[in-house]
């Protein structure tokens, strides 16, 4: 399942959206705006806004990795909009019979997040 919402990632829900019904693990990672972003300055919020096929290029990491990895299930959400320090920015999790696939799974798609051509990306500082 792949989505994006303009609402907060809830942490408790997340767990019920990934099917793990002969998985023995459940791997999540969870991206959270930090306050120092190496620029010297203090963060207020991240601006992020996507652009049309923004669902279909999630859509092809979701099937990247269950191409790549041996997983049941995987779960990637993004959120849109001005994202104040420590919100959750984006969840990838991924269930697999073996952990080995469920982490590397949920690595690479971190990774293929933060390349995505259809979001846009606007830093505020103090």
């Amino acid at each position: 399942m792949v989505m994006i919402t303009d609402g907060p990632i809830n942490t408790a829900d997340s767990y019920d959206l990934v099917s793990a019904k002969v998985s023995g693990s459940v791997v999540f990672h969870y991206a959270v705006v930090k306050e120092q972003t190496g620029v010297g300055k203090s963060t207020t919020c991240i601006d992020y806004r996507f652009s049309p096929g923004a669902i279909e290029e999630l859509n092809d990491i979701a099937a990247e990795l269950k191409e790549k990895w041996n997983l049941e299930d995987v779960l990637v959400i993004r959120r849109e909009g001005c994202l104040a320090v420590r919100d959750i920015i984006s969840l990838v999790a991924a269930s697999s019979p073996a952990s080995e696939d469920a982490f590397e799974a949920c690595r690479h798609g971190i990774s293929r997040l933060k390349k995505m051509k259809t979001v846009t990306k606007t830093e505020r500082f103090d």
